[in-house]
């Protein structure tokens, strides 16, 4: 379930690329959109309102992803910056930098990538993750 929880956005897909749809550009949008296809281009909110963006499992992203909320669990290459929260699922592949305020990372998920915390009133952080030892 993609909104499952509580403190996820309730916003409807008011958009849809479709499995098999390649489109190139940037597409600026509002409300919600859902990639099942391919975009090579930049994925925008427009206005700077609260939008959505999910990609699923077959979808993918060349460049950047710049939305409040995103879900992810295709592949993005280019980086991807979350305002509010960003959701990696399974099969999510990022190939670039991620910023976000809530991140939520499920197991399989890949970034290949810096993790940059940040909020509207900050620059971003970065968050380096270590391995803890079993000594």
């Amino acid at each position: 379930m993609i909104f499952g929880k509580s403190n996820k956005p309730q916003t409807r897909i008011d958009s849809l690329i479709g499995a098999g749809t390649t489109v190139e550009g940037n597409i600026l949008f509002s409300g919600g959109l859902r990639i099942d296809g391919e975009v090579k281009g930049n994925v925008r909110c427009a206005g700077g309102q609260p939008a959505v963006v999910v990609l699923s499992e077959h979808g993918r992203v060349e460049g950047e992803i710049h939305v409040s909320h995103v879900v992810i669990n295709g592949t993005v290459v280019g980086p991807v910056i979350a305002d509010d929260s960003l959701e990696l699922q399974p099969g999510a592949k990022v190939h670039g930098d991620v910023s976000y305020a809530q991140l939520e990372i499920h197991l399989g998920a890949v970034v290949e990538g810096r993790l940059l915390h940040s909020t509207r009133d900050k620059q971003p952080e970065q968050v380096e993750l270590k391995l803890a030892s079993s000594n």
